[in-house]
């Protein structure tokens, strides 16, 4: 049975002018699944909300000030009516139930803190169930604590059911010809031949000035399911590491689940094992989504598309 919504969103945001601007602090006084509507709401036409969390933040009214935009509507980044209509915001679909599979457990184990440890695994998995089930529904782990109040996430078992965000299937990725890294803005946008935005994307950038990079470059490679060589020269606060070591695939893979390499060396977008710090600390030169973001993105590009750096 599909939990339902207390309030319809349009009729939430229709008083007075029938709009919510970004200054006014009753967005976040909004039903909770009306506000996790608009966030999967913009992902669904590819422009991602970040870590899908309920909350009415920054990442999310940058994407629906990019989605009002192309539309042609008033970029005020609020849940106006009239961009909930365009968005095809439903409350009452915003929140779902899934029961938890065996194979979700095929990927938990430990990560440990030391690289040399890291070196040691098969895989870097999961470090519990509440990361792989907030990971599979493009979602925080406080968000899934808030929808299931009375359980302990990372107790179930195979065939317990819990509420989840009802994360739609994405249609297939539209090919994207050109990158534009948003440097100020911490953003990838996608755009296609015709320079229409078909894809969106919050990113973190080097924590460093000196080394974000400028003018343009170009995807060399793509890696799923990568490795990553820990060289210690890159990490100078890493302090008990002399040698470089190959750390093994998985979620919790310092880039993730998937490498797009570009033309400057050392540099490439990846994925991530801390999703919700997406934009908020700095990396040491390279672009980091959350691993569903760069596995679609993955799916939007090919070796030879251009990427711009701006801000």
């Amino acid at each position: 049975m599909r939990p339902q919504c207390v309030i319809p969103l349009v009729a939430a945001v229709a008083a007075g002018n029938g709009a919510l601007h970004p200054a006014h602090a009753g967005e976040n006084d909004l039903p909770l699944c009306a506000r996790v509507a608009w966030q999967i709401a913009l992902e669904r036409v590819g422009l991602s909300p970040g870590v899908i969390d309920g909350t009415i933040g920054s990442k999310t009214r940058l994407a629906t000030r990019e989605f009002q935009r192309v539309q042609g509507l008033p970029m005020t980044g609020g849940l106006d009516s009239r961009t909930a209509e365009a968005l095809g915001v439903d409350p009452d679909a915003a929140l779902g139930t899934y029961t938890v599979q065996p194979e979700d457990f095929h990927d938990i184990g430990p990560v440990p803190e030391g690289w040399e440890a890291r070196s040691k695994l098969r895989r870097l998995g999961y470090e519990s169930l509440t990361s792989a089930l907030a990971e599979k529904f493009h979602c925080s782990r406080a968000l899934l604590r808030q929808l299931n109040p009375k359980r302990d996430l990372d107790r179930l078992v195979a065939g317990d059911v819990v509420v989840v965000p009802a994360v739609p299937q994405r249609p297939p990725a539209p090919r994207g010809e050109l990158l534009h890294v948003d440097l100020n803005n911490k953003v990838i946008r996608v755009l296609n031949r015709q320079q229409q935005i078909v894809g969106l994307f919050h990113c973190s950038v080097a924590a460093k000035k000196a080394k974000r990079p400028s003018g343009e470059a170009a995807v060399v490679g793509i890696t799923p399911n990568p490795t990553y060589t820990f060289d210690p020269k890159m990490w100078p606060e890493v302090k008990n590491v002399t040698r470089k070591l190959l750390i093994p695939p998985g979620p919790r893979n310092p880039v993730g689940l998937c490498w797009i390499g570009l033309n400057l060396p050392g540099y490439g977008i990846h994925g991530t094992p801390h999703p919700e710090l997406i934009g908020k600390t700095g990396s040491h030169g390279c672009f980091r989504l959350t691993n569903w973001d760069a596995l679609r993105l993955a799916q939007m590009v090919r070796v030879g598309t251009r990427v711009r750096f701006t801000g």
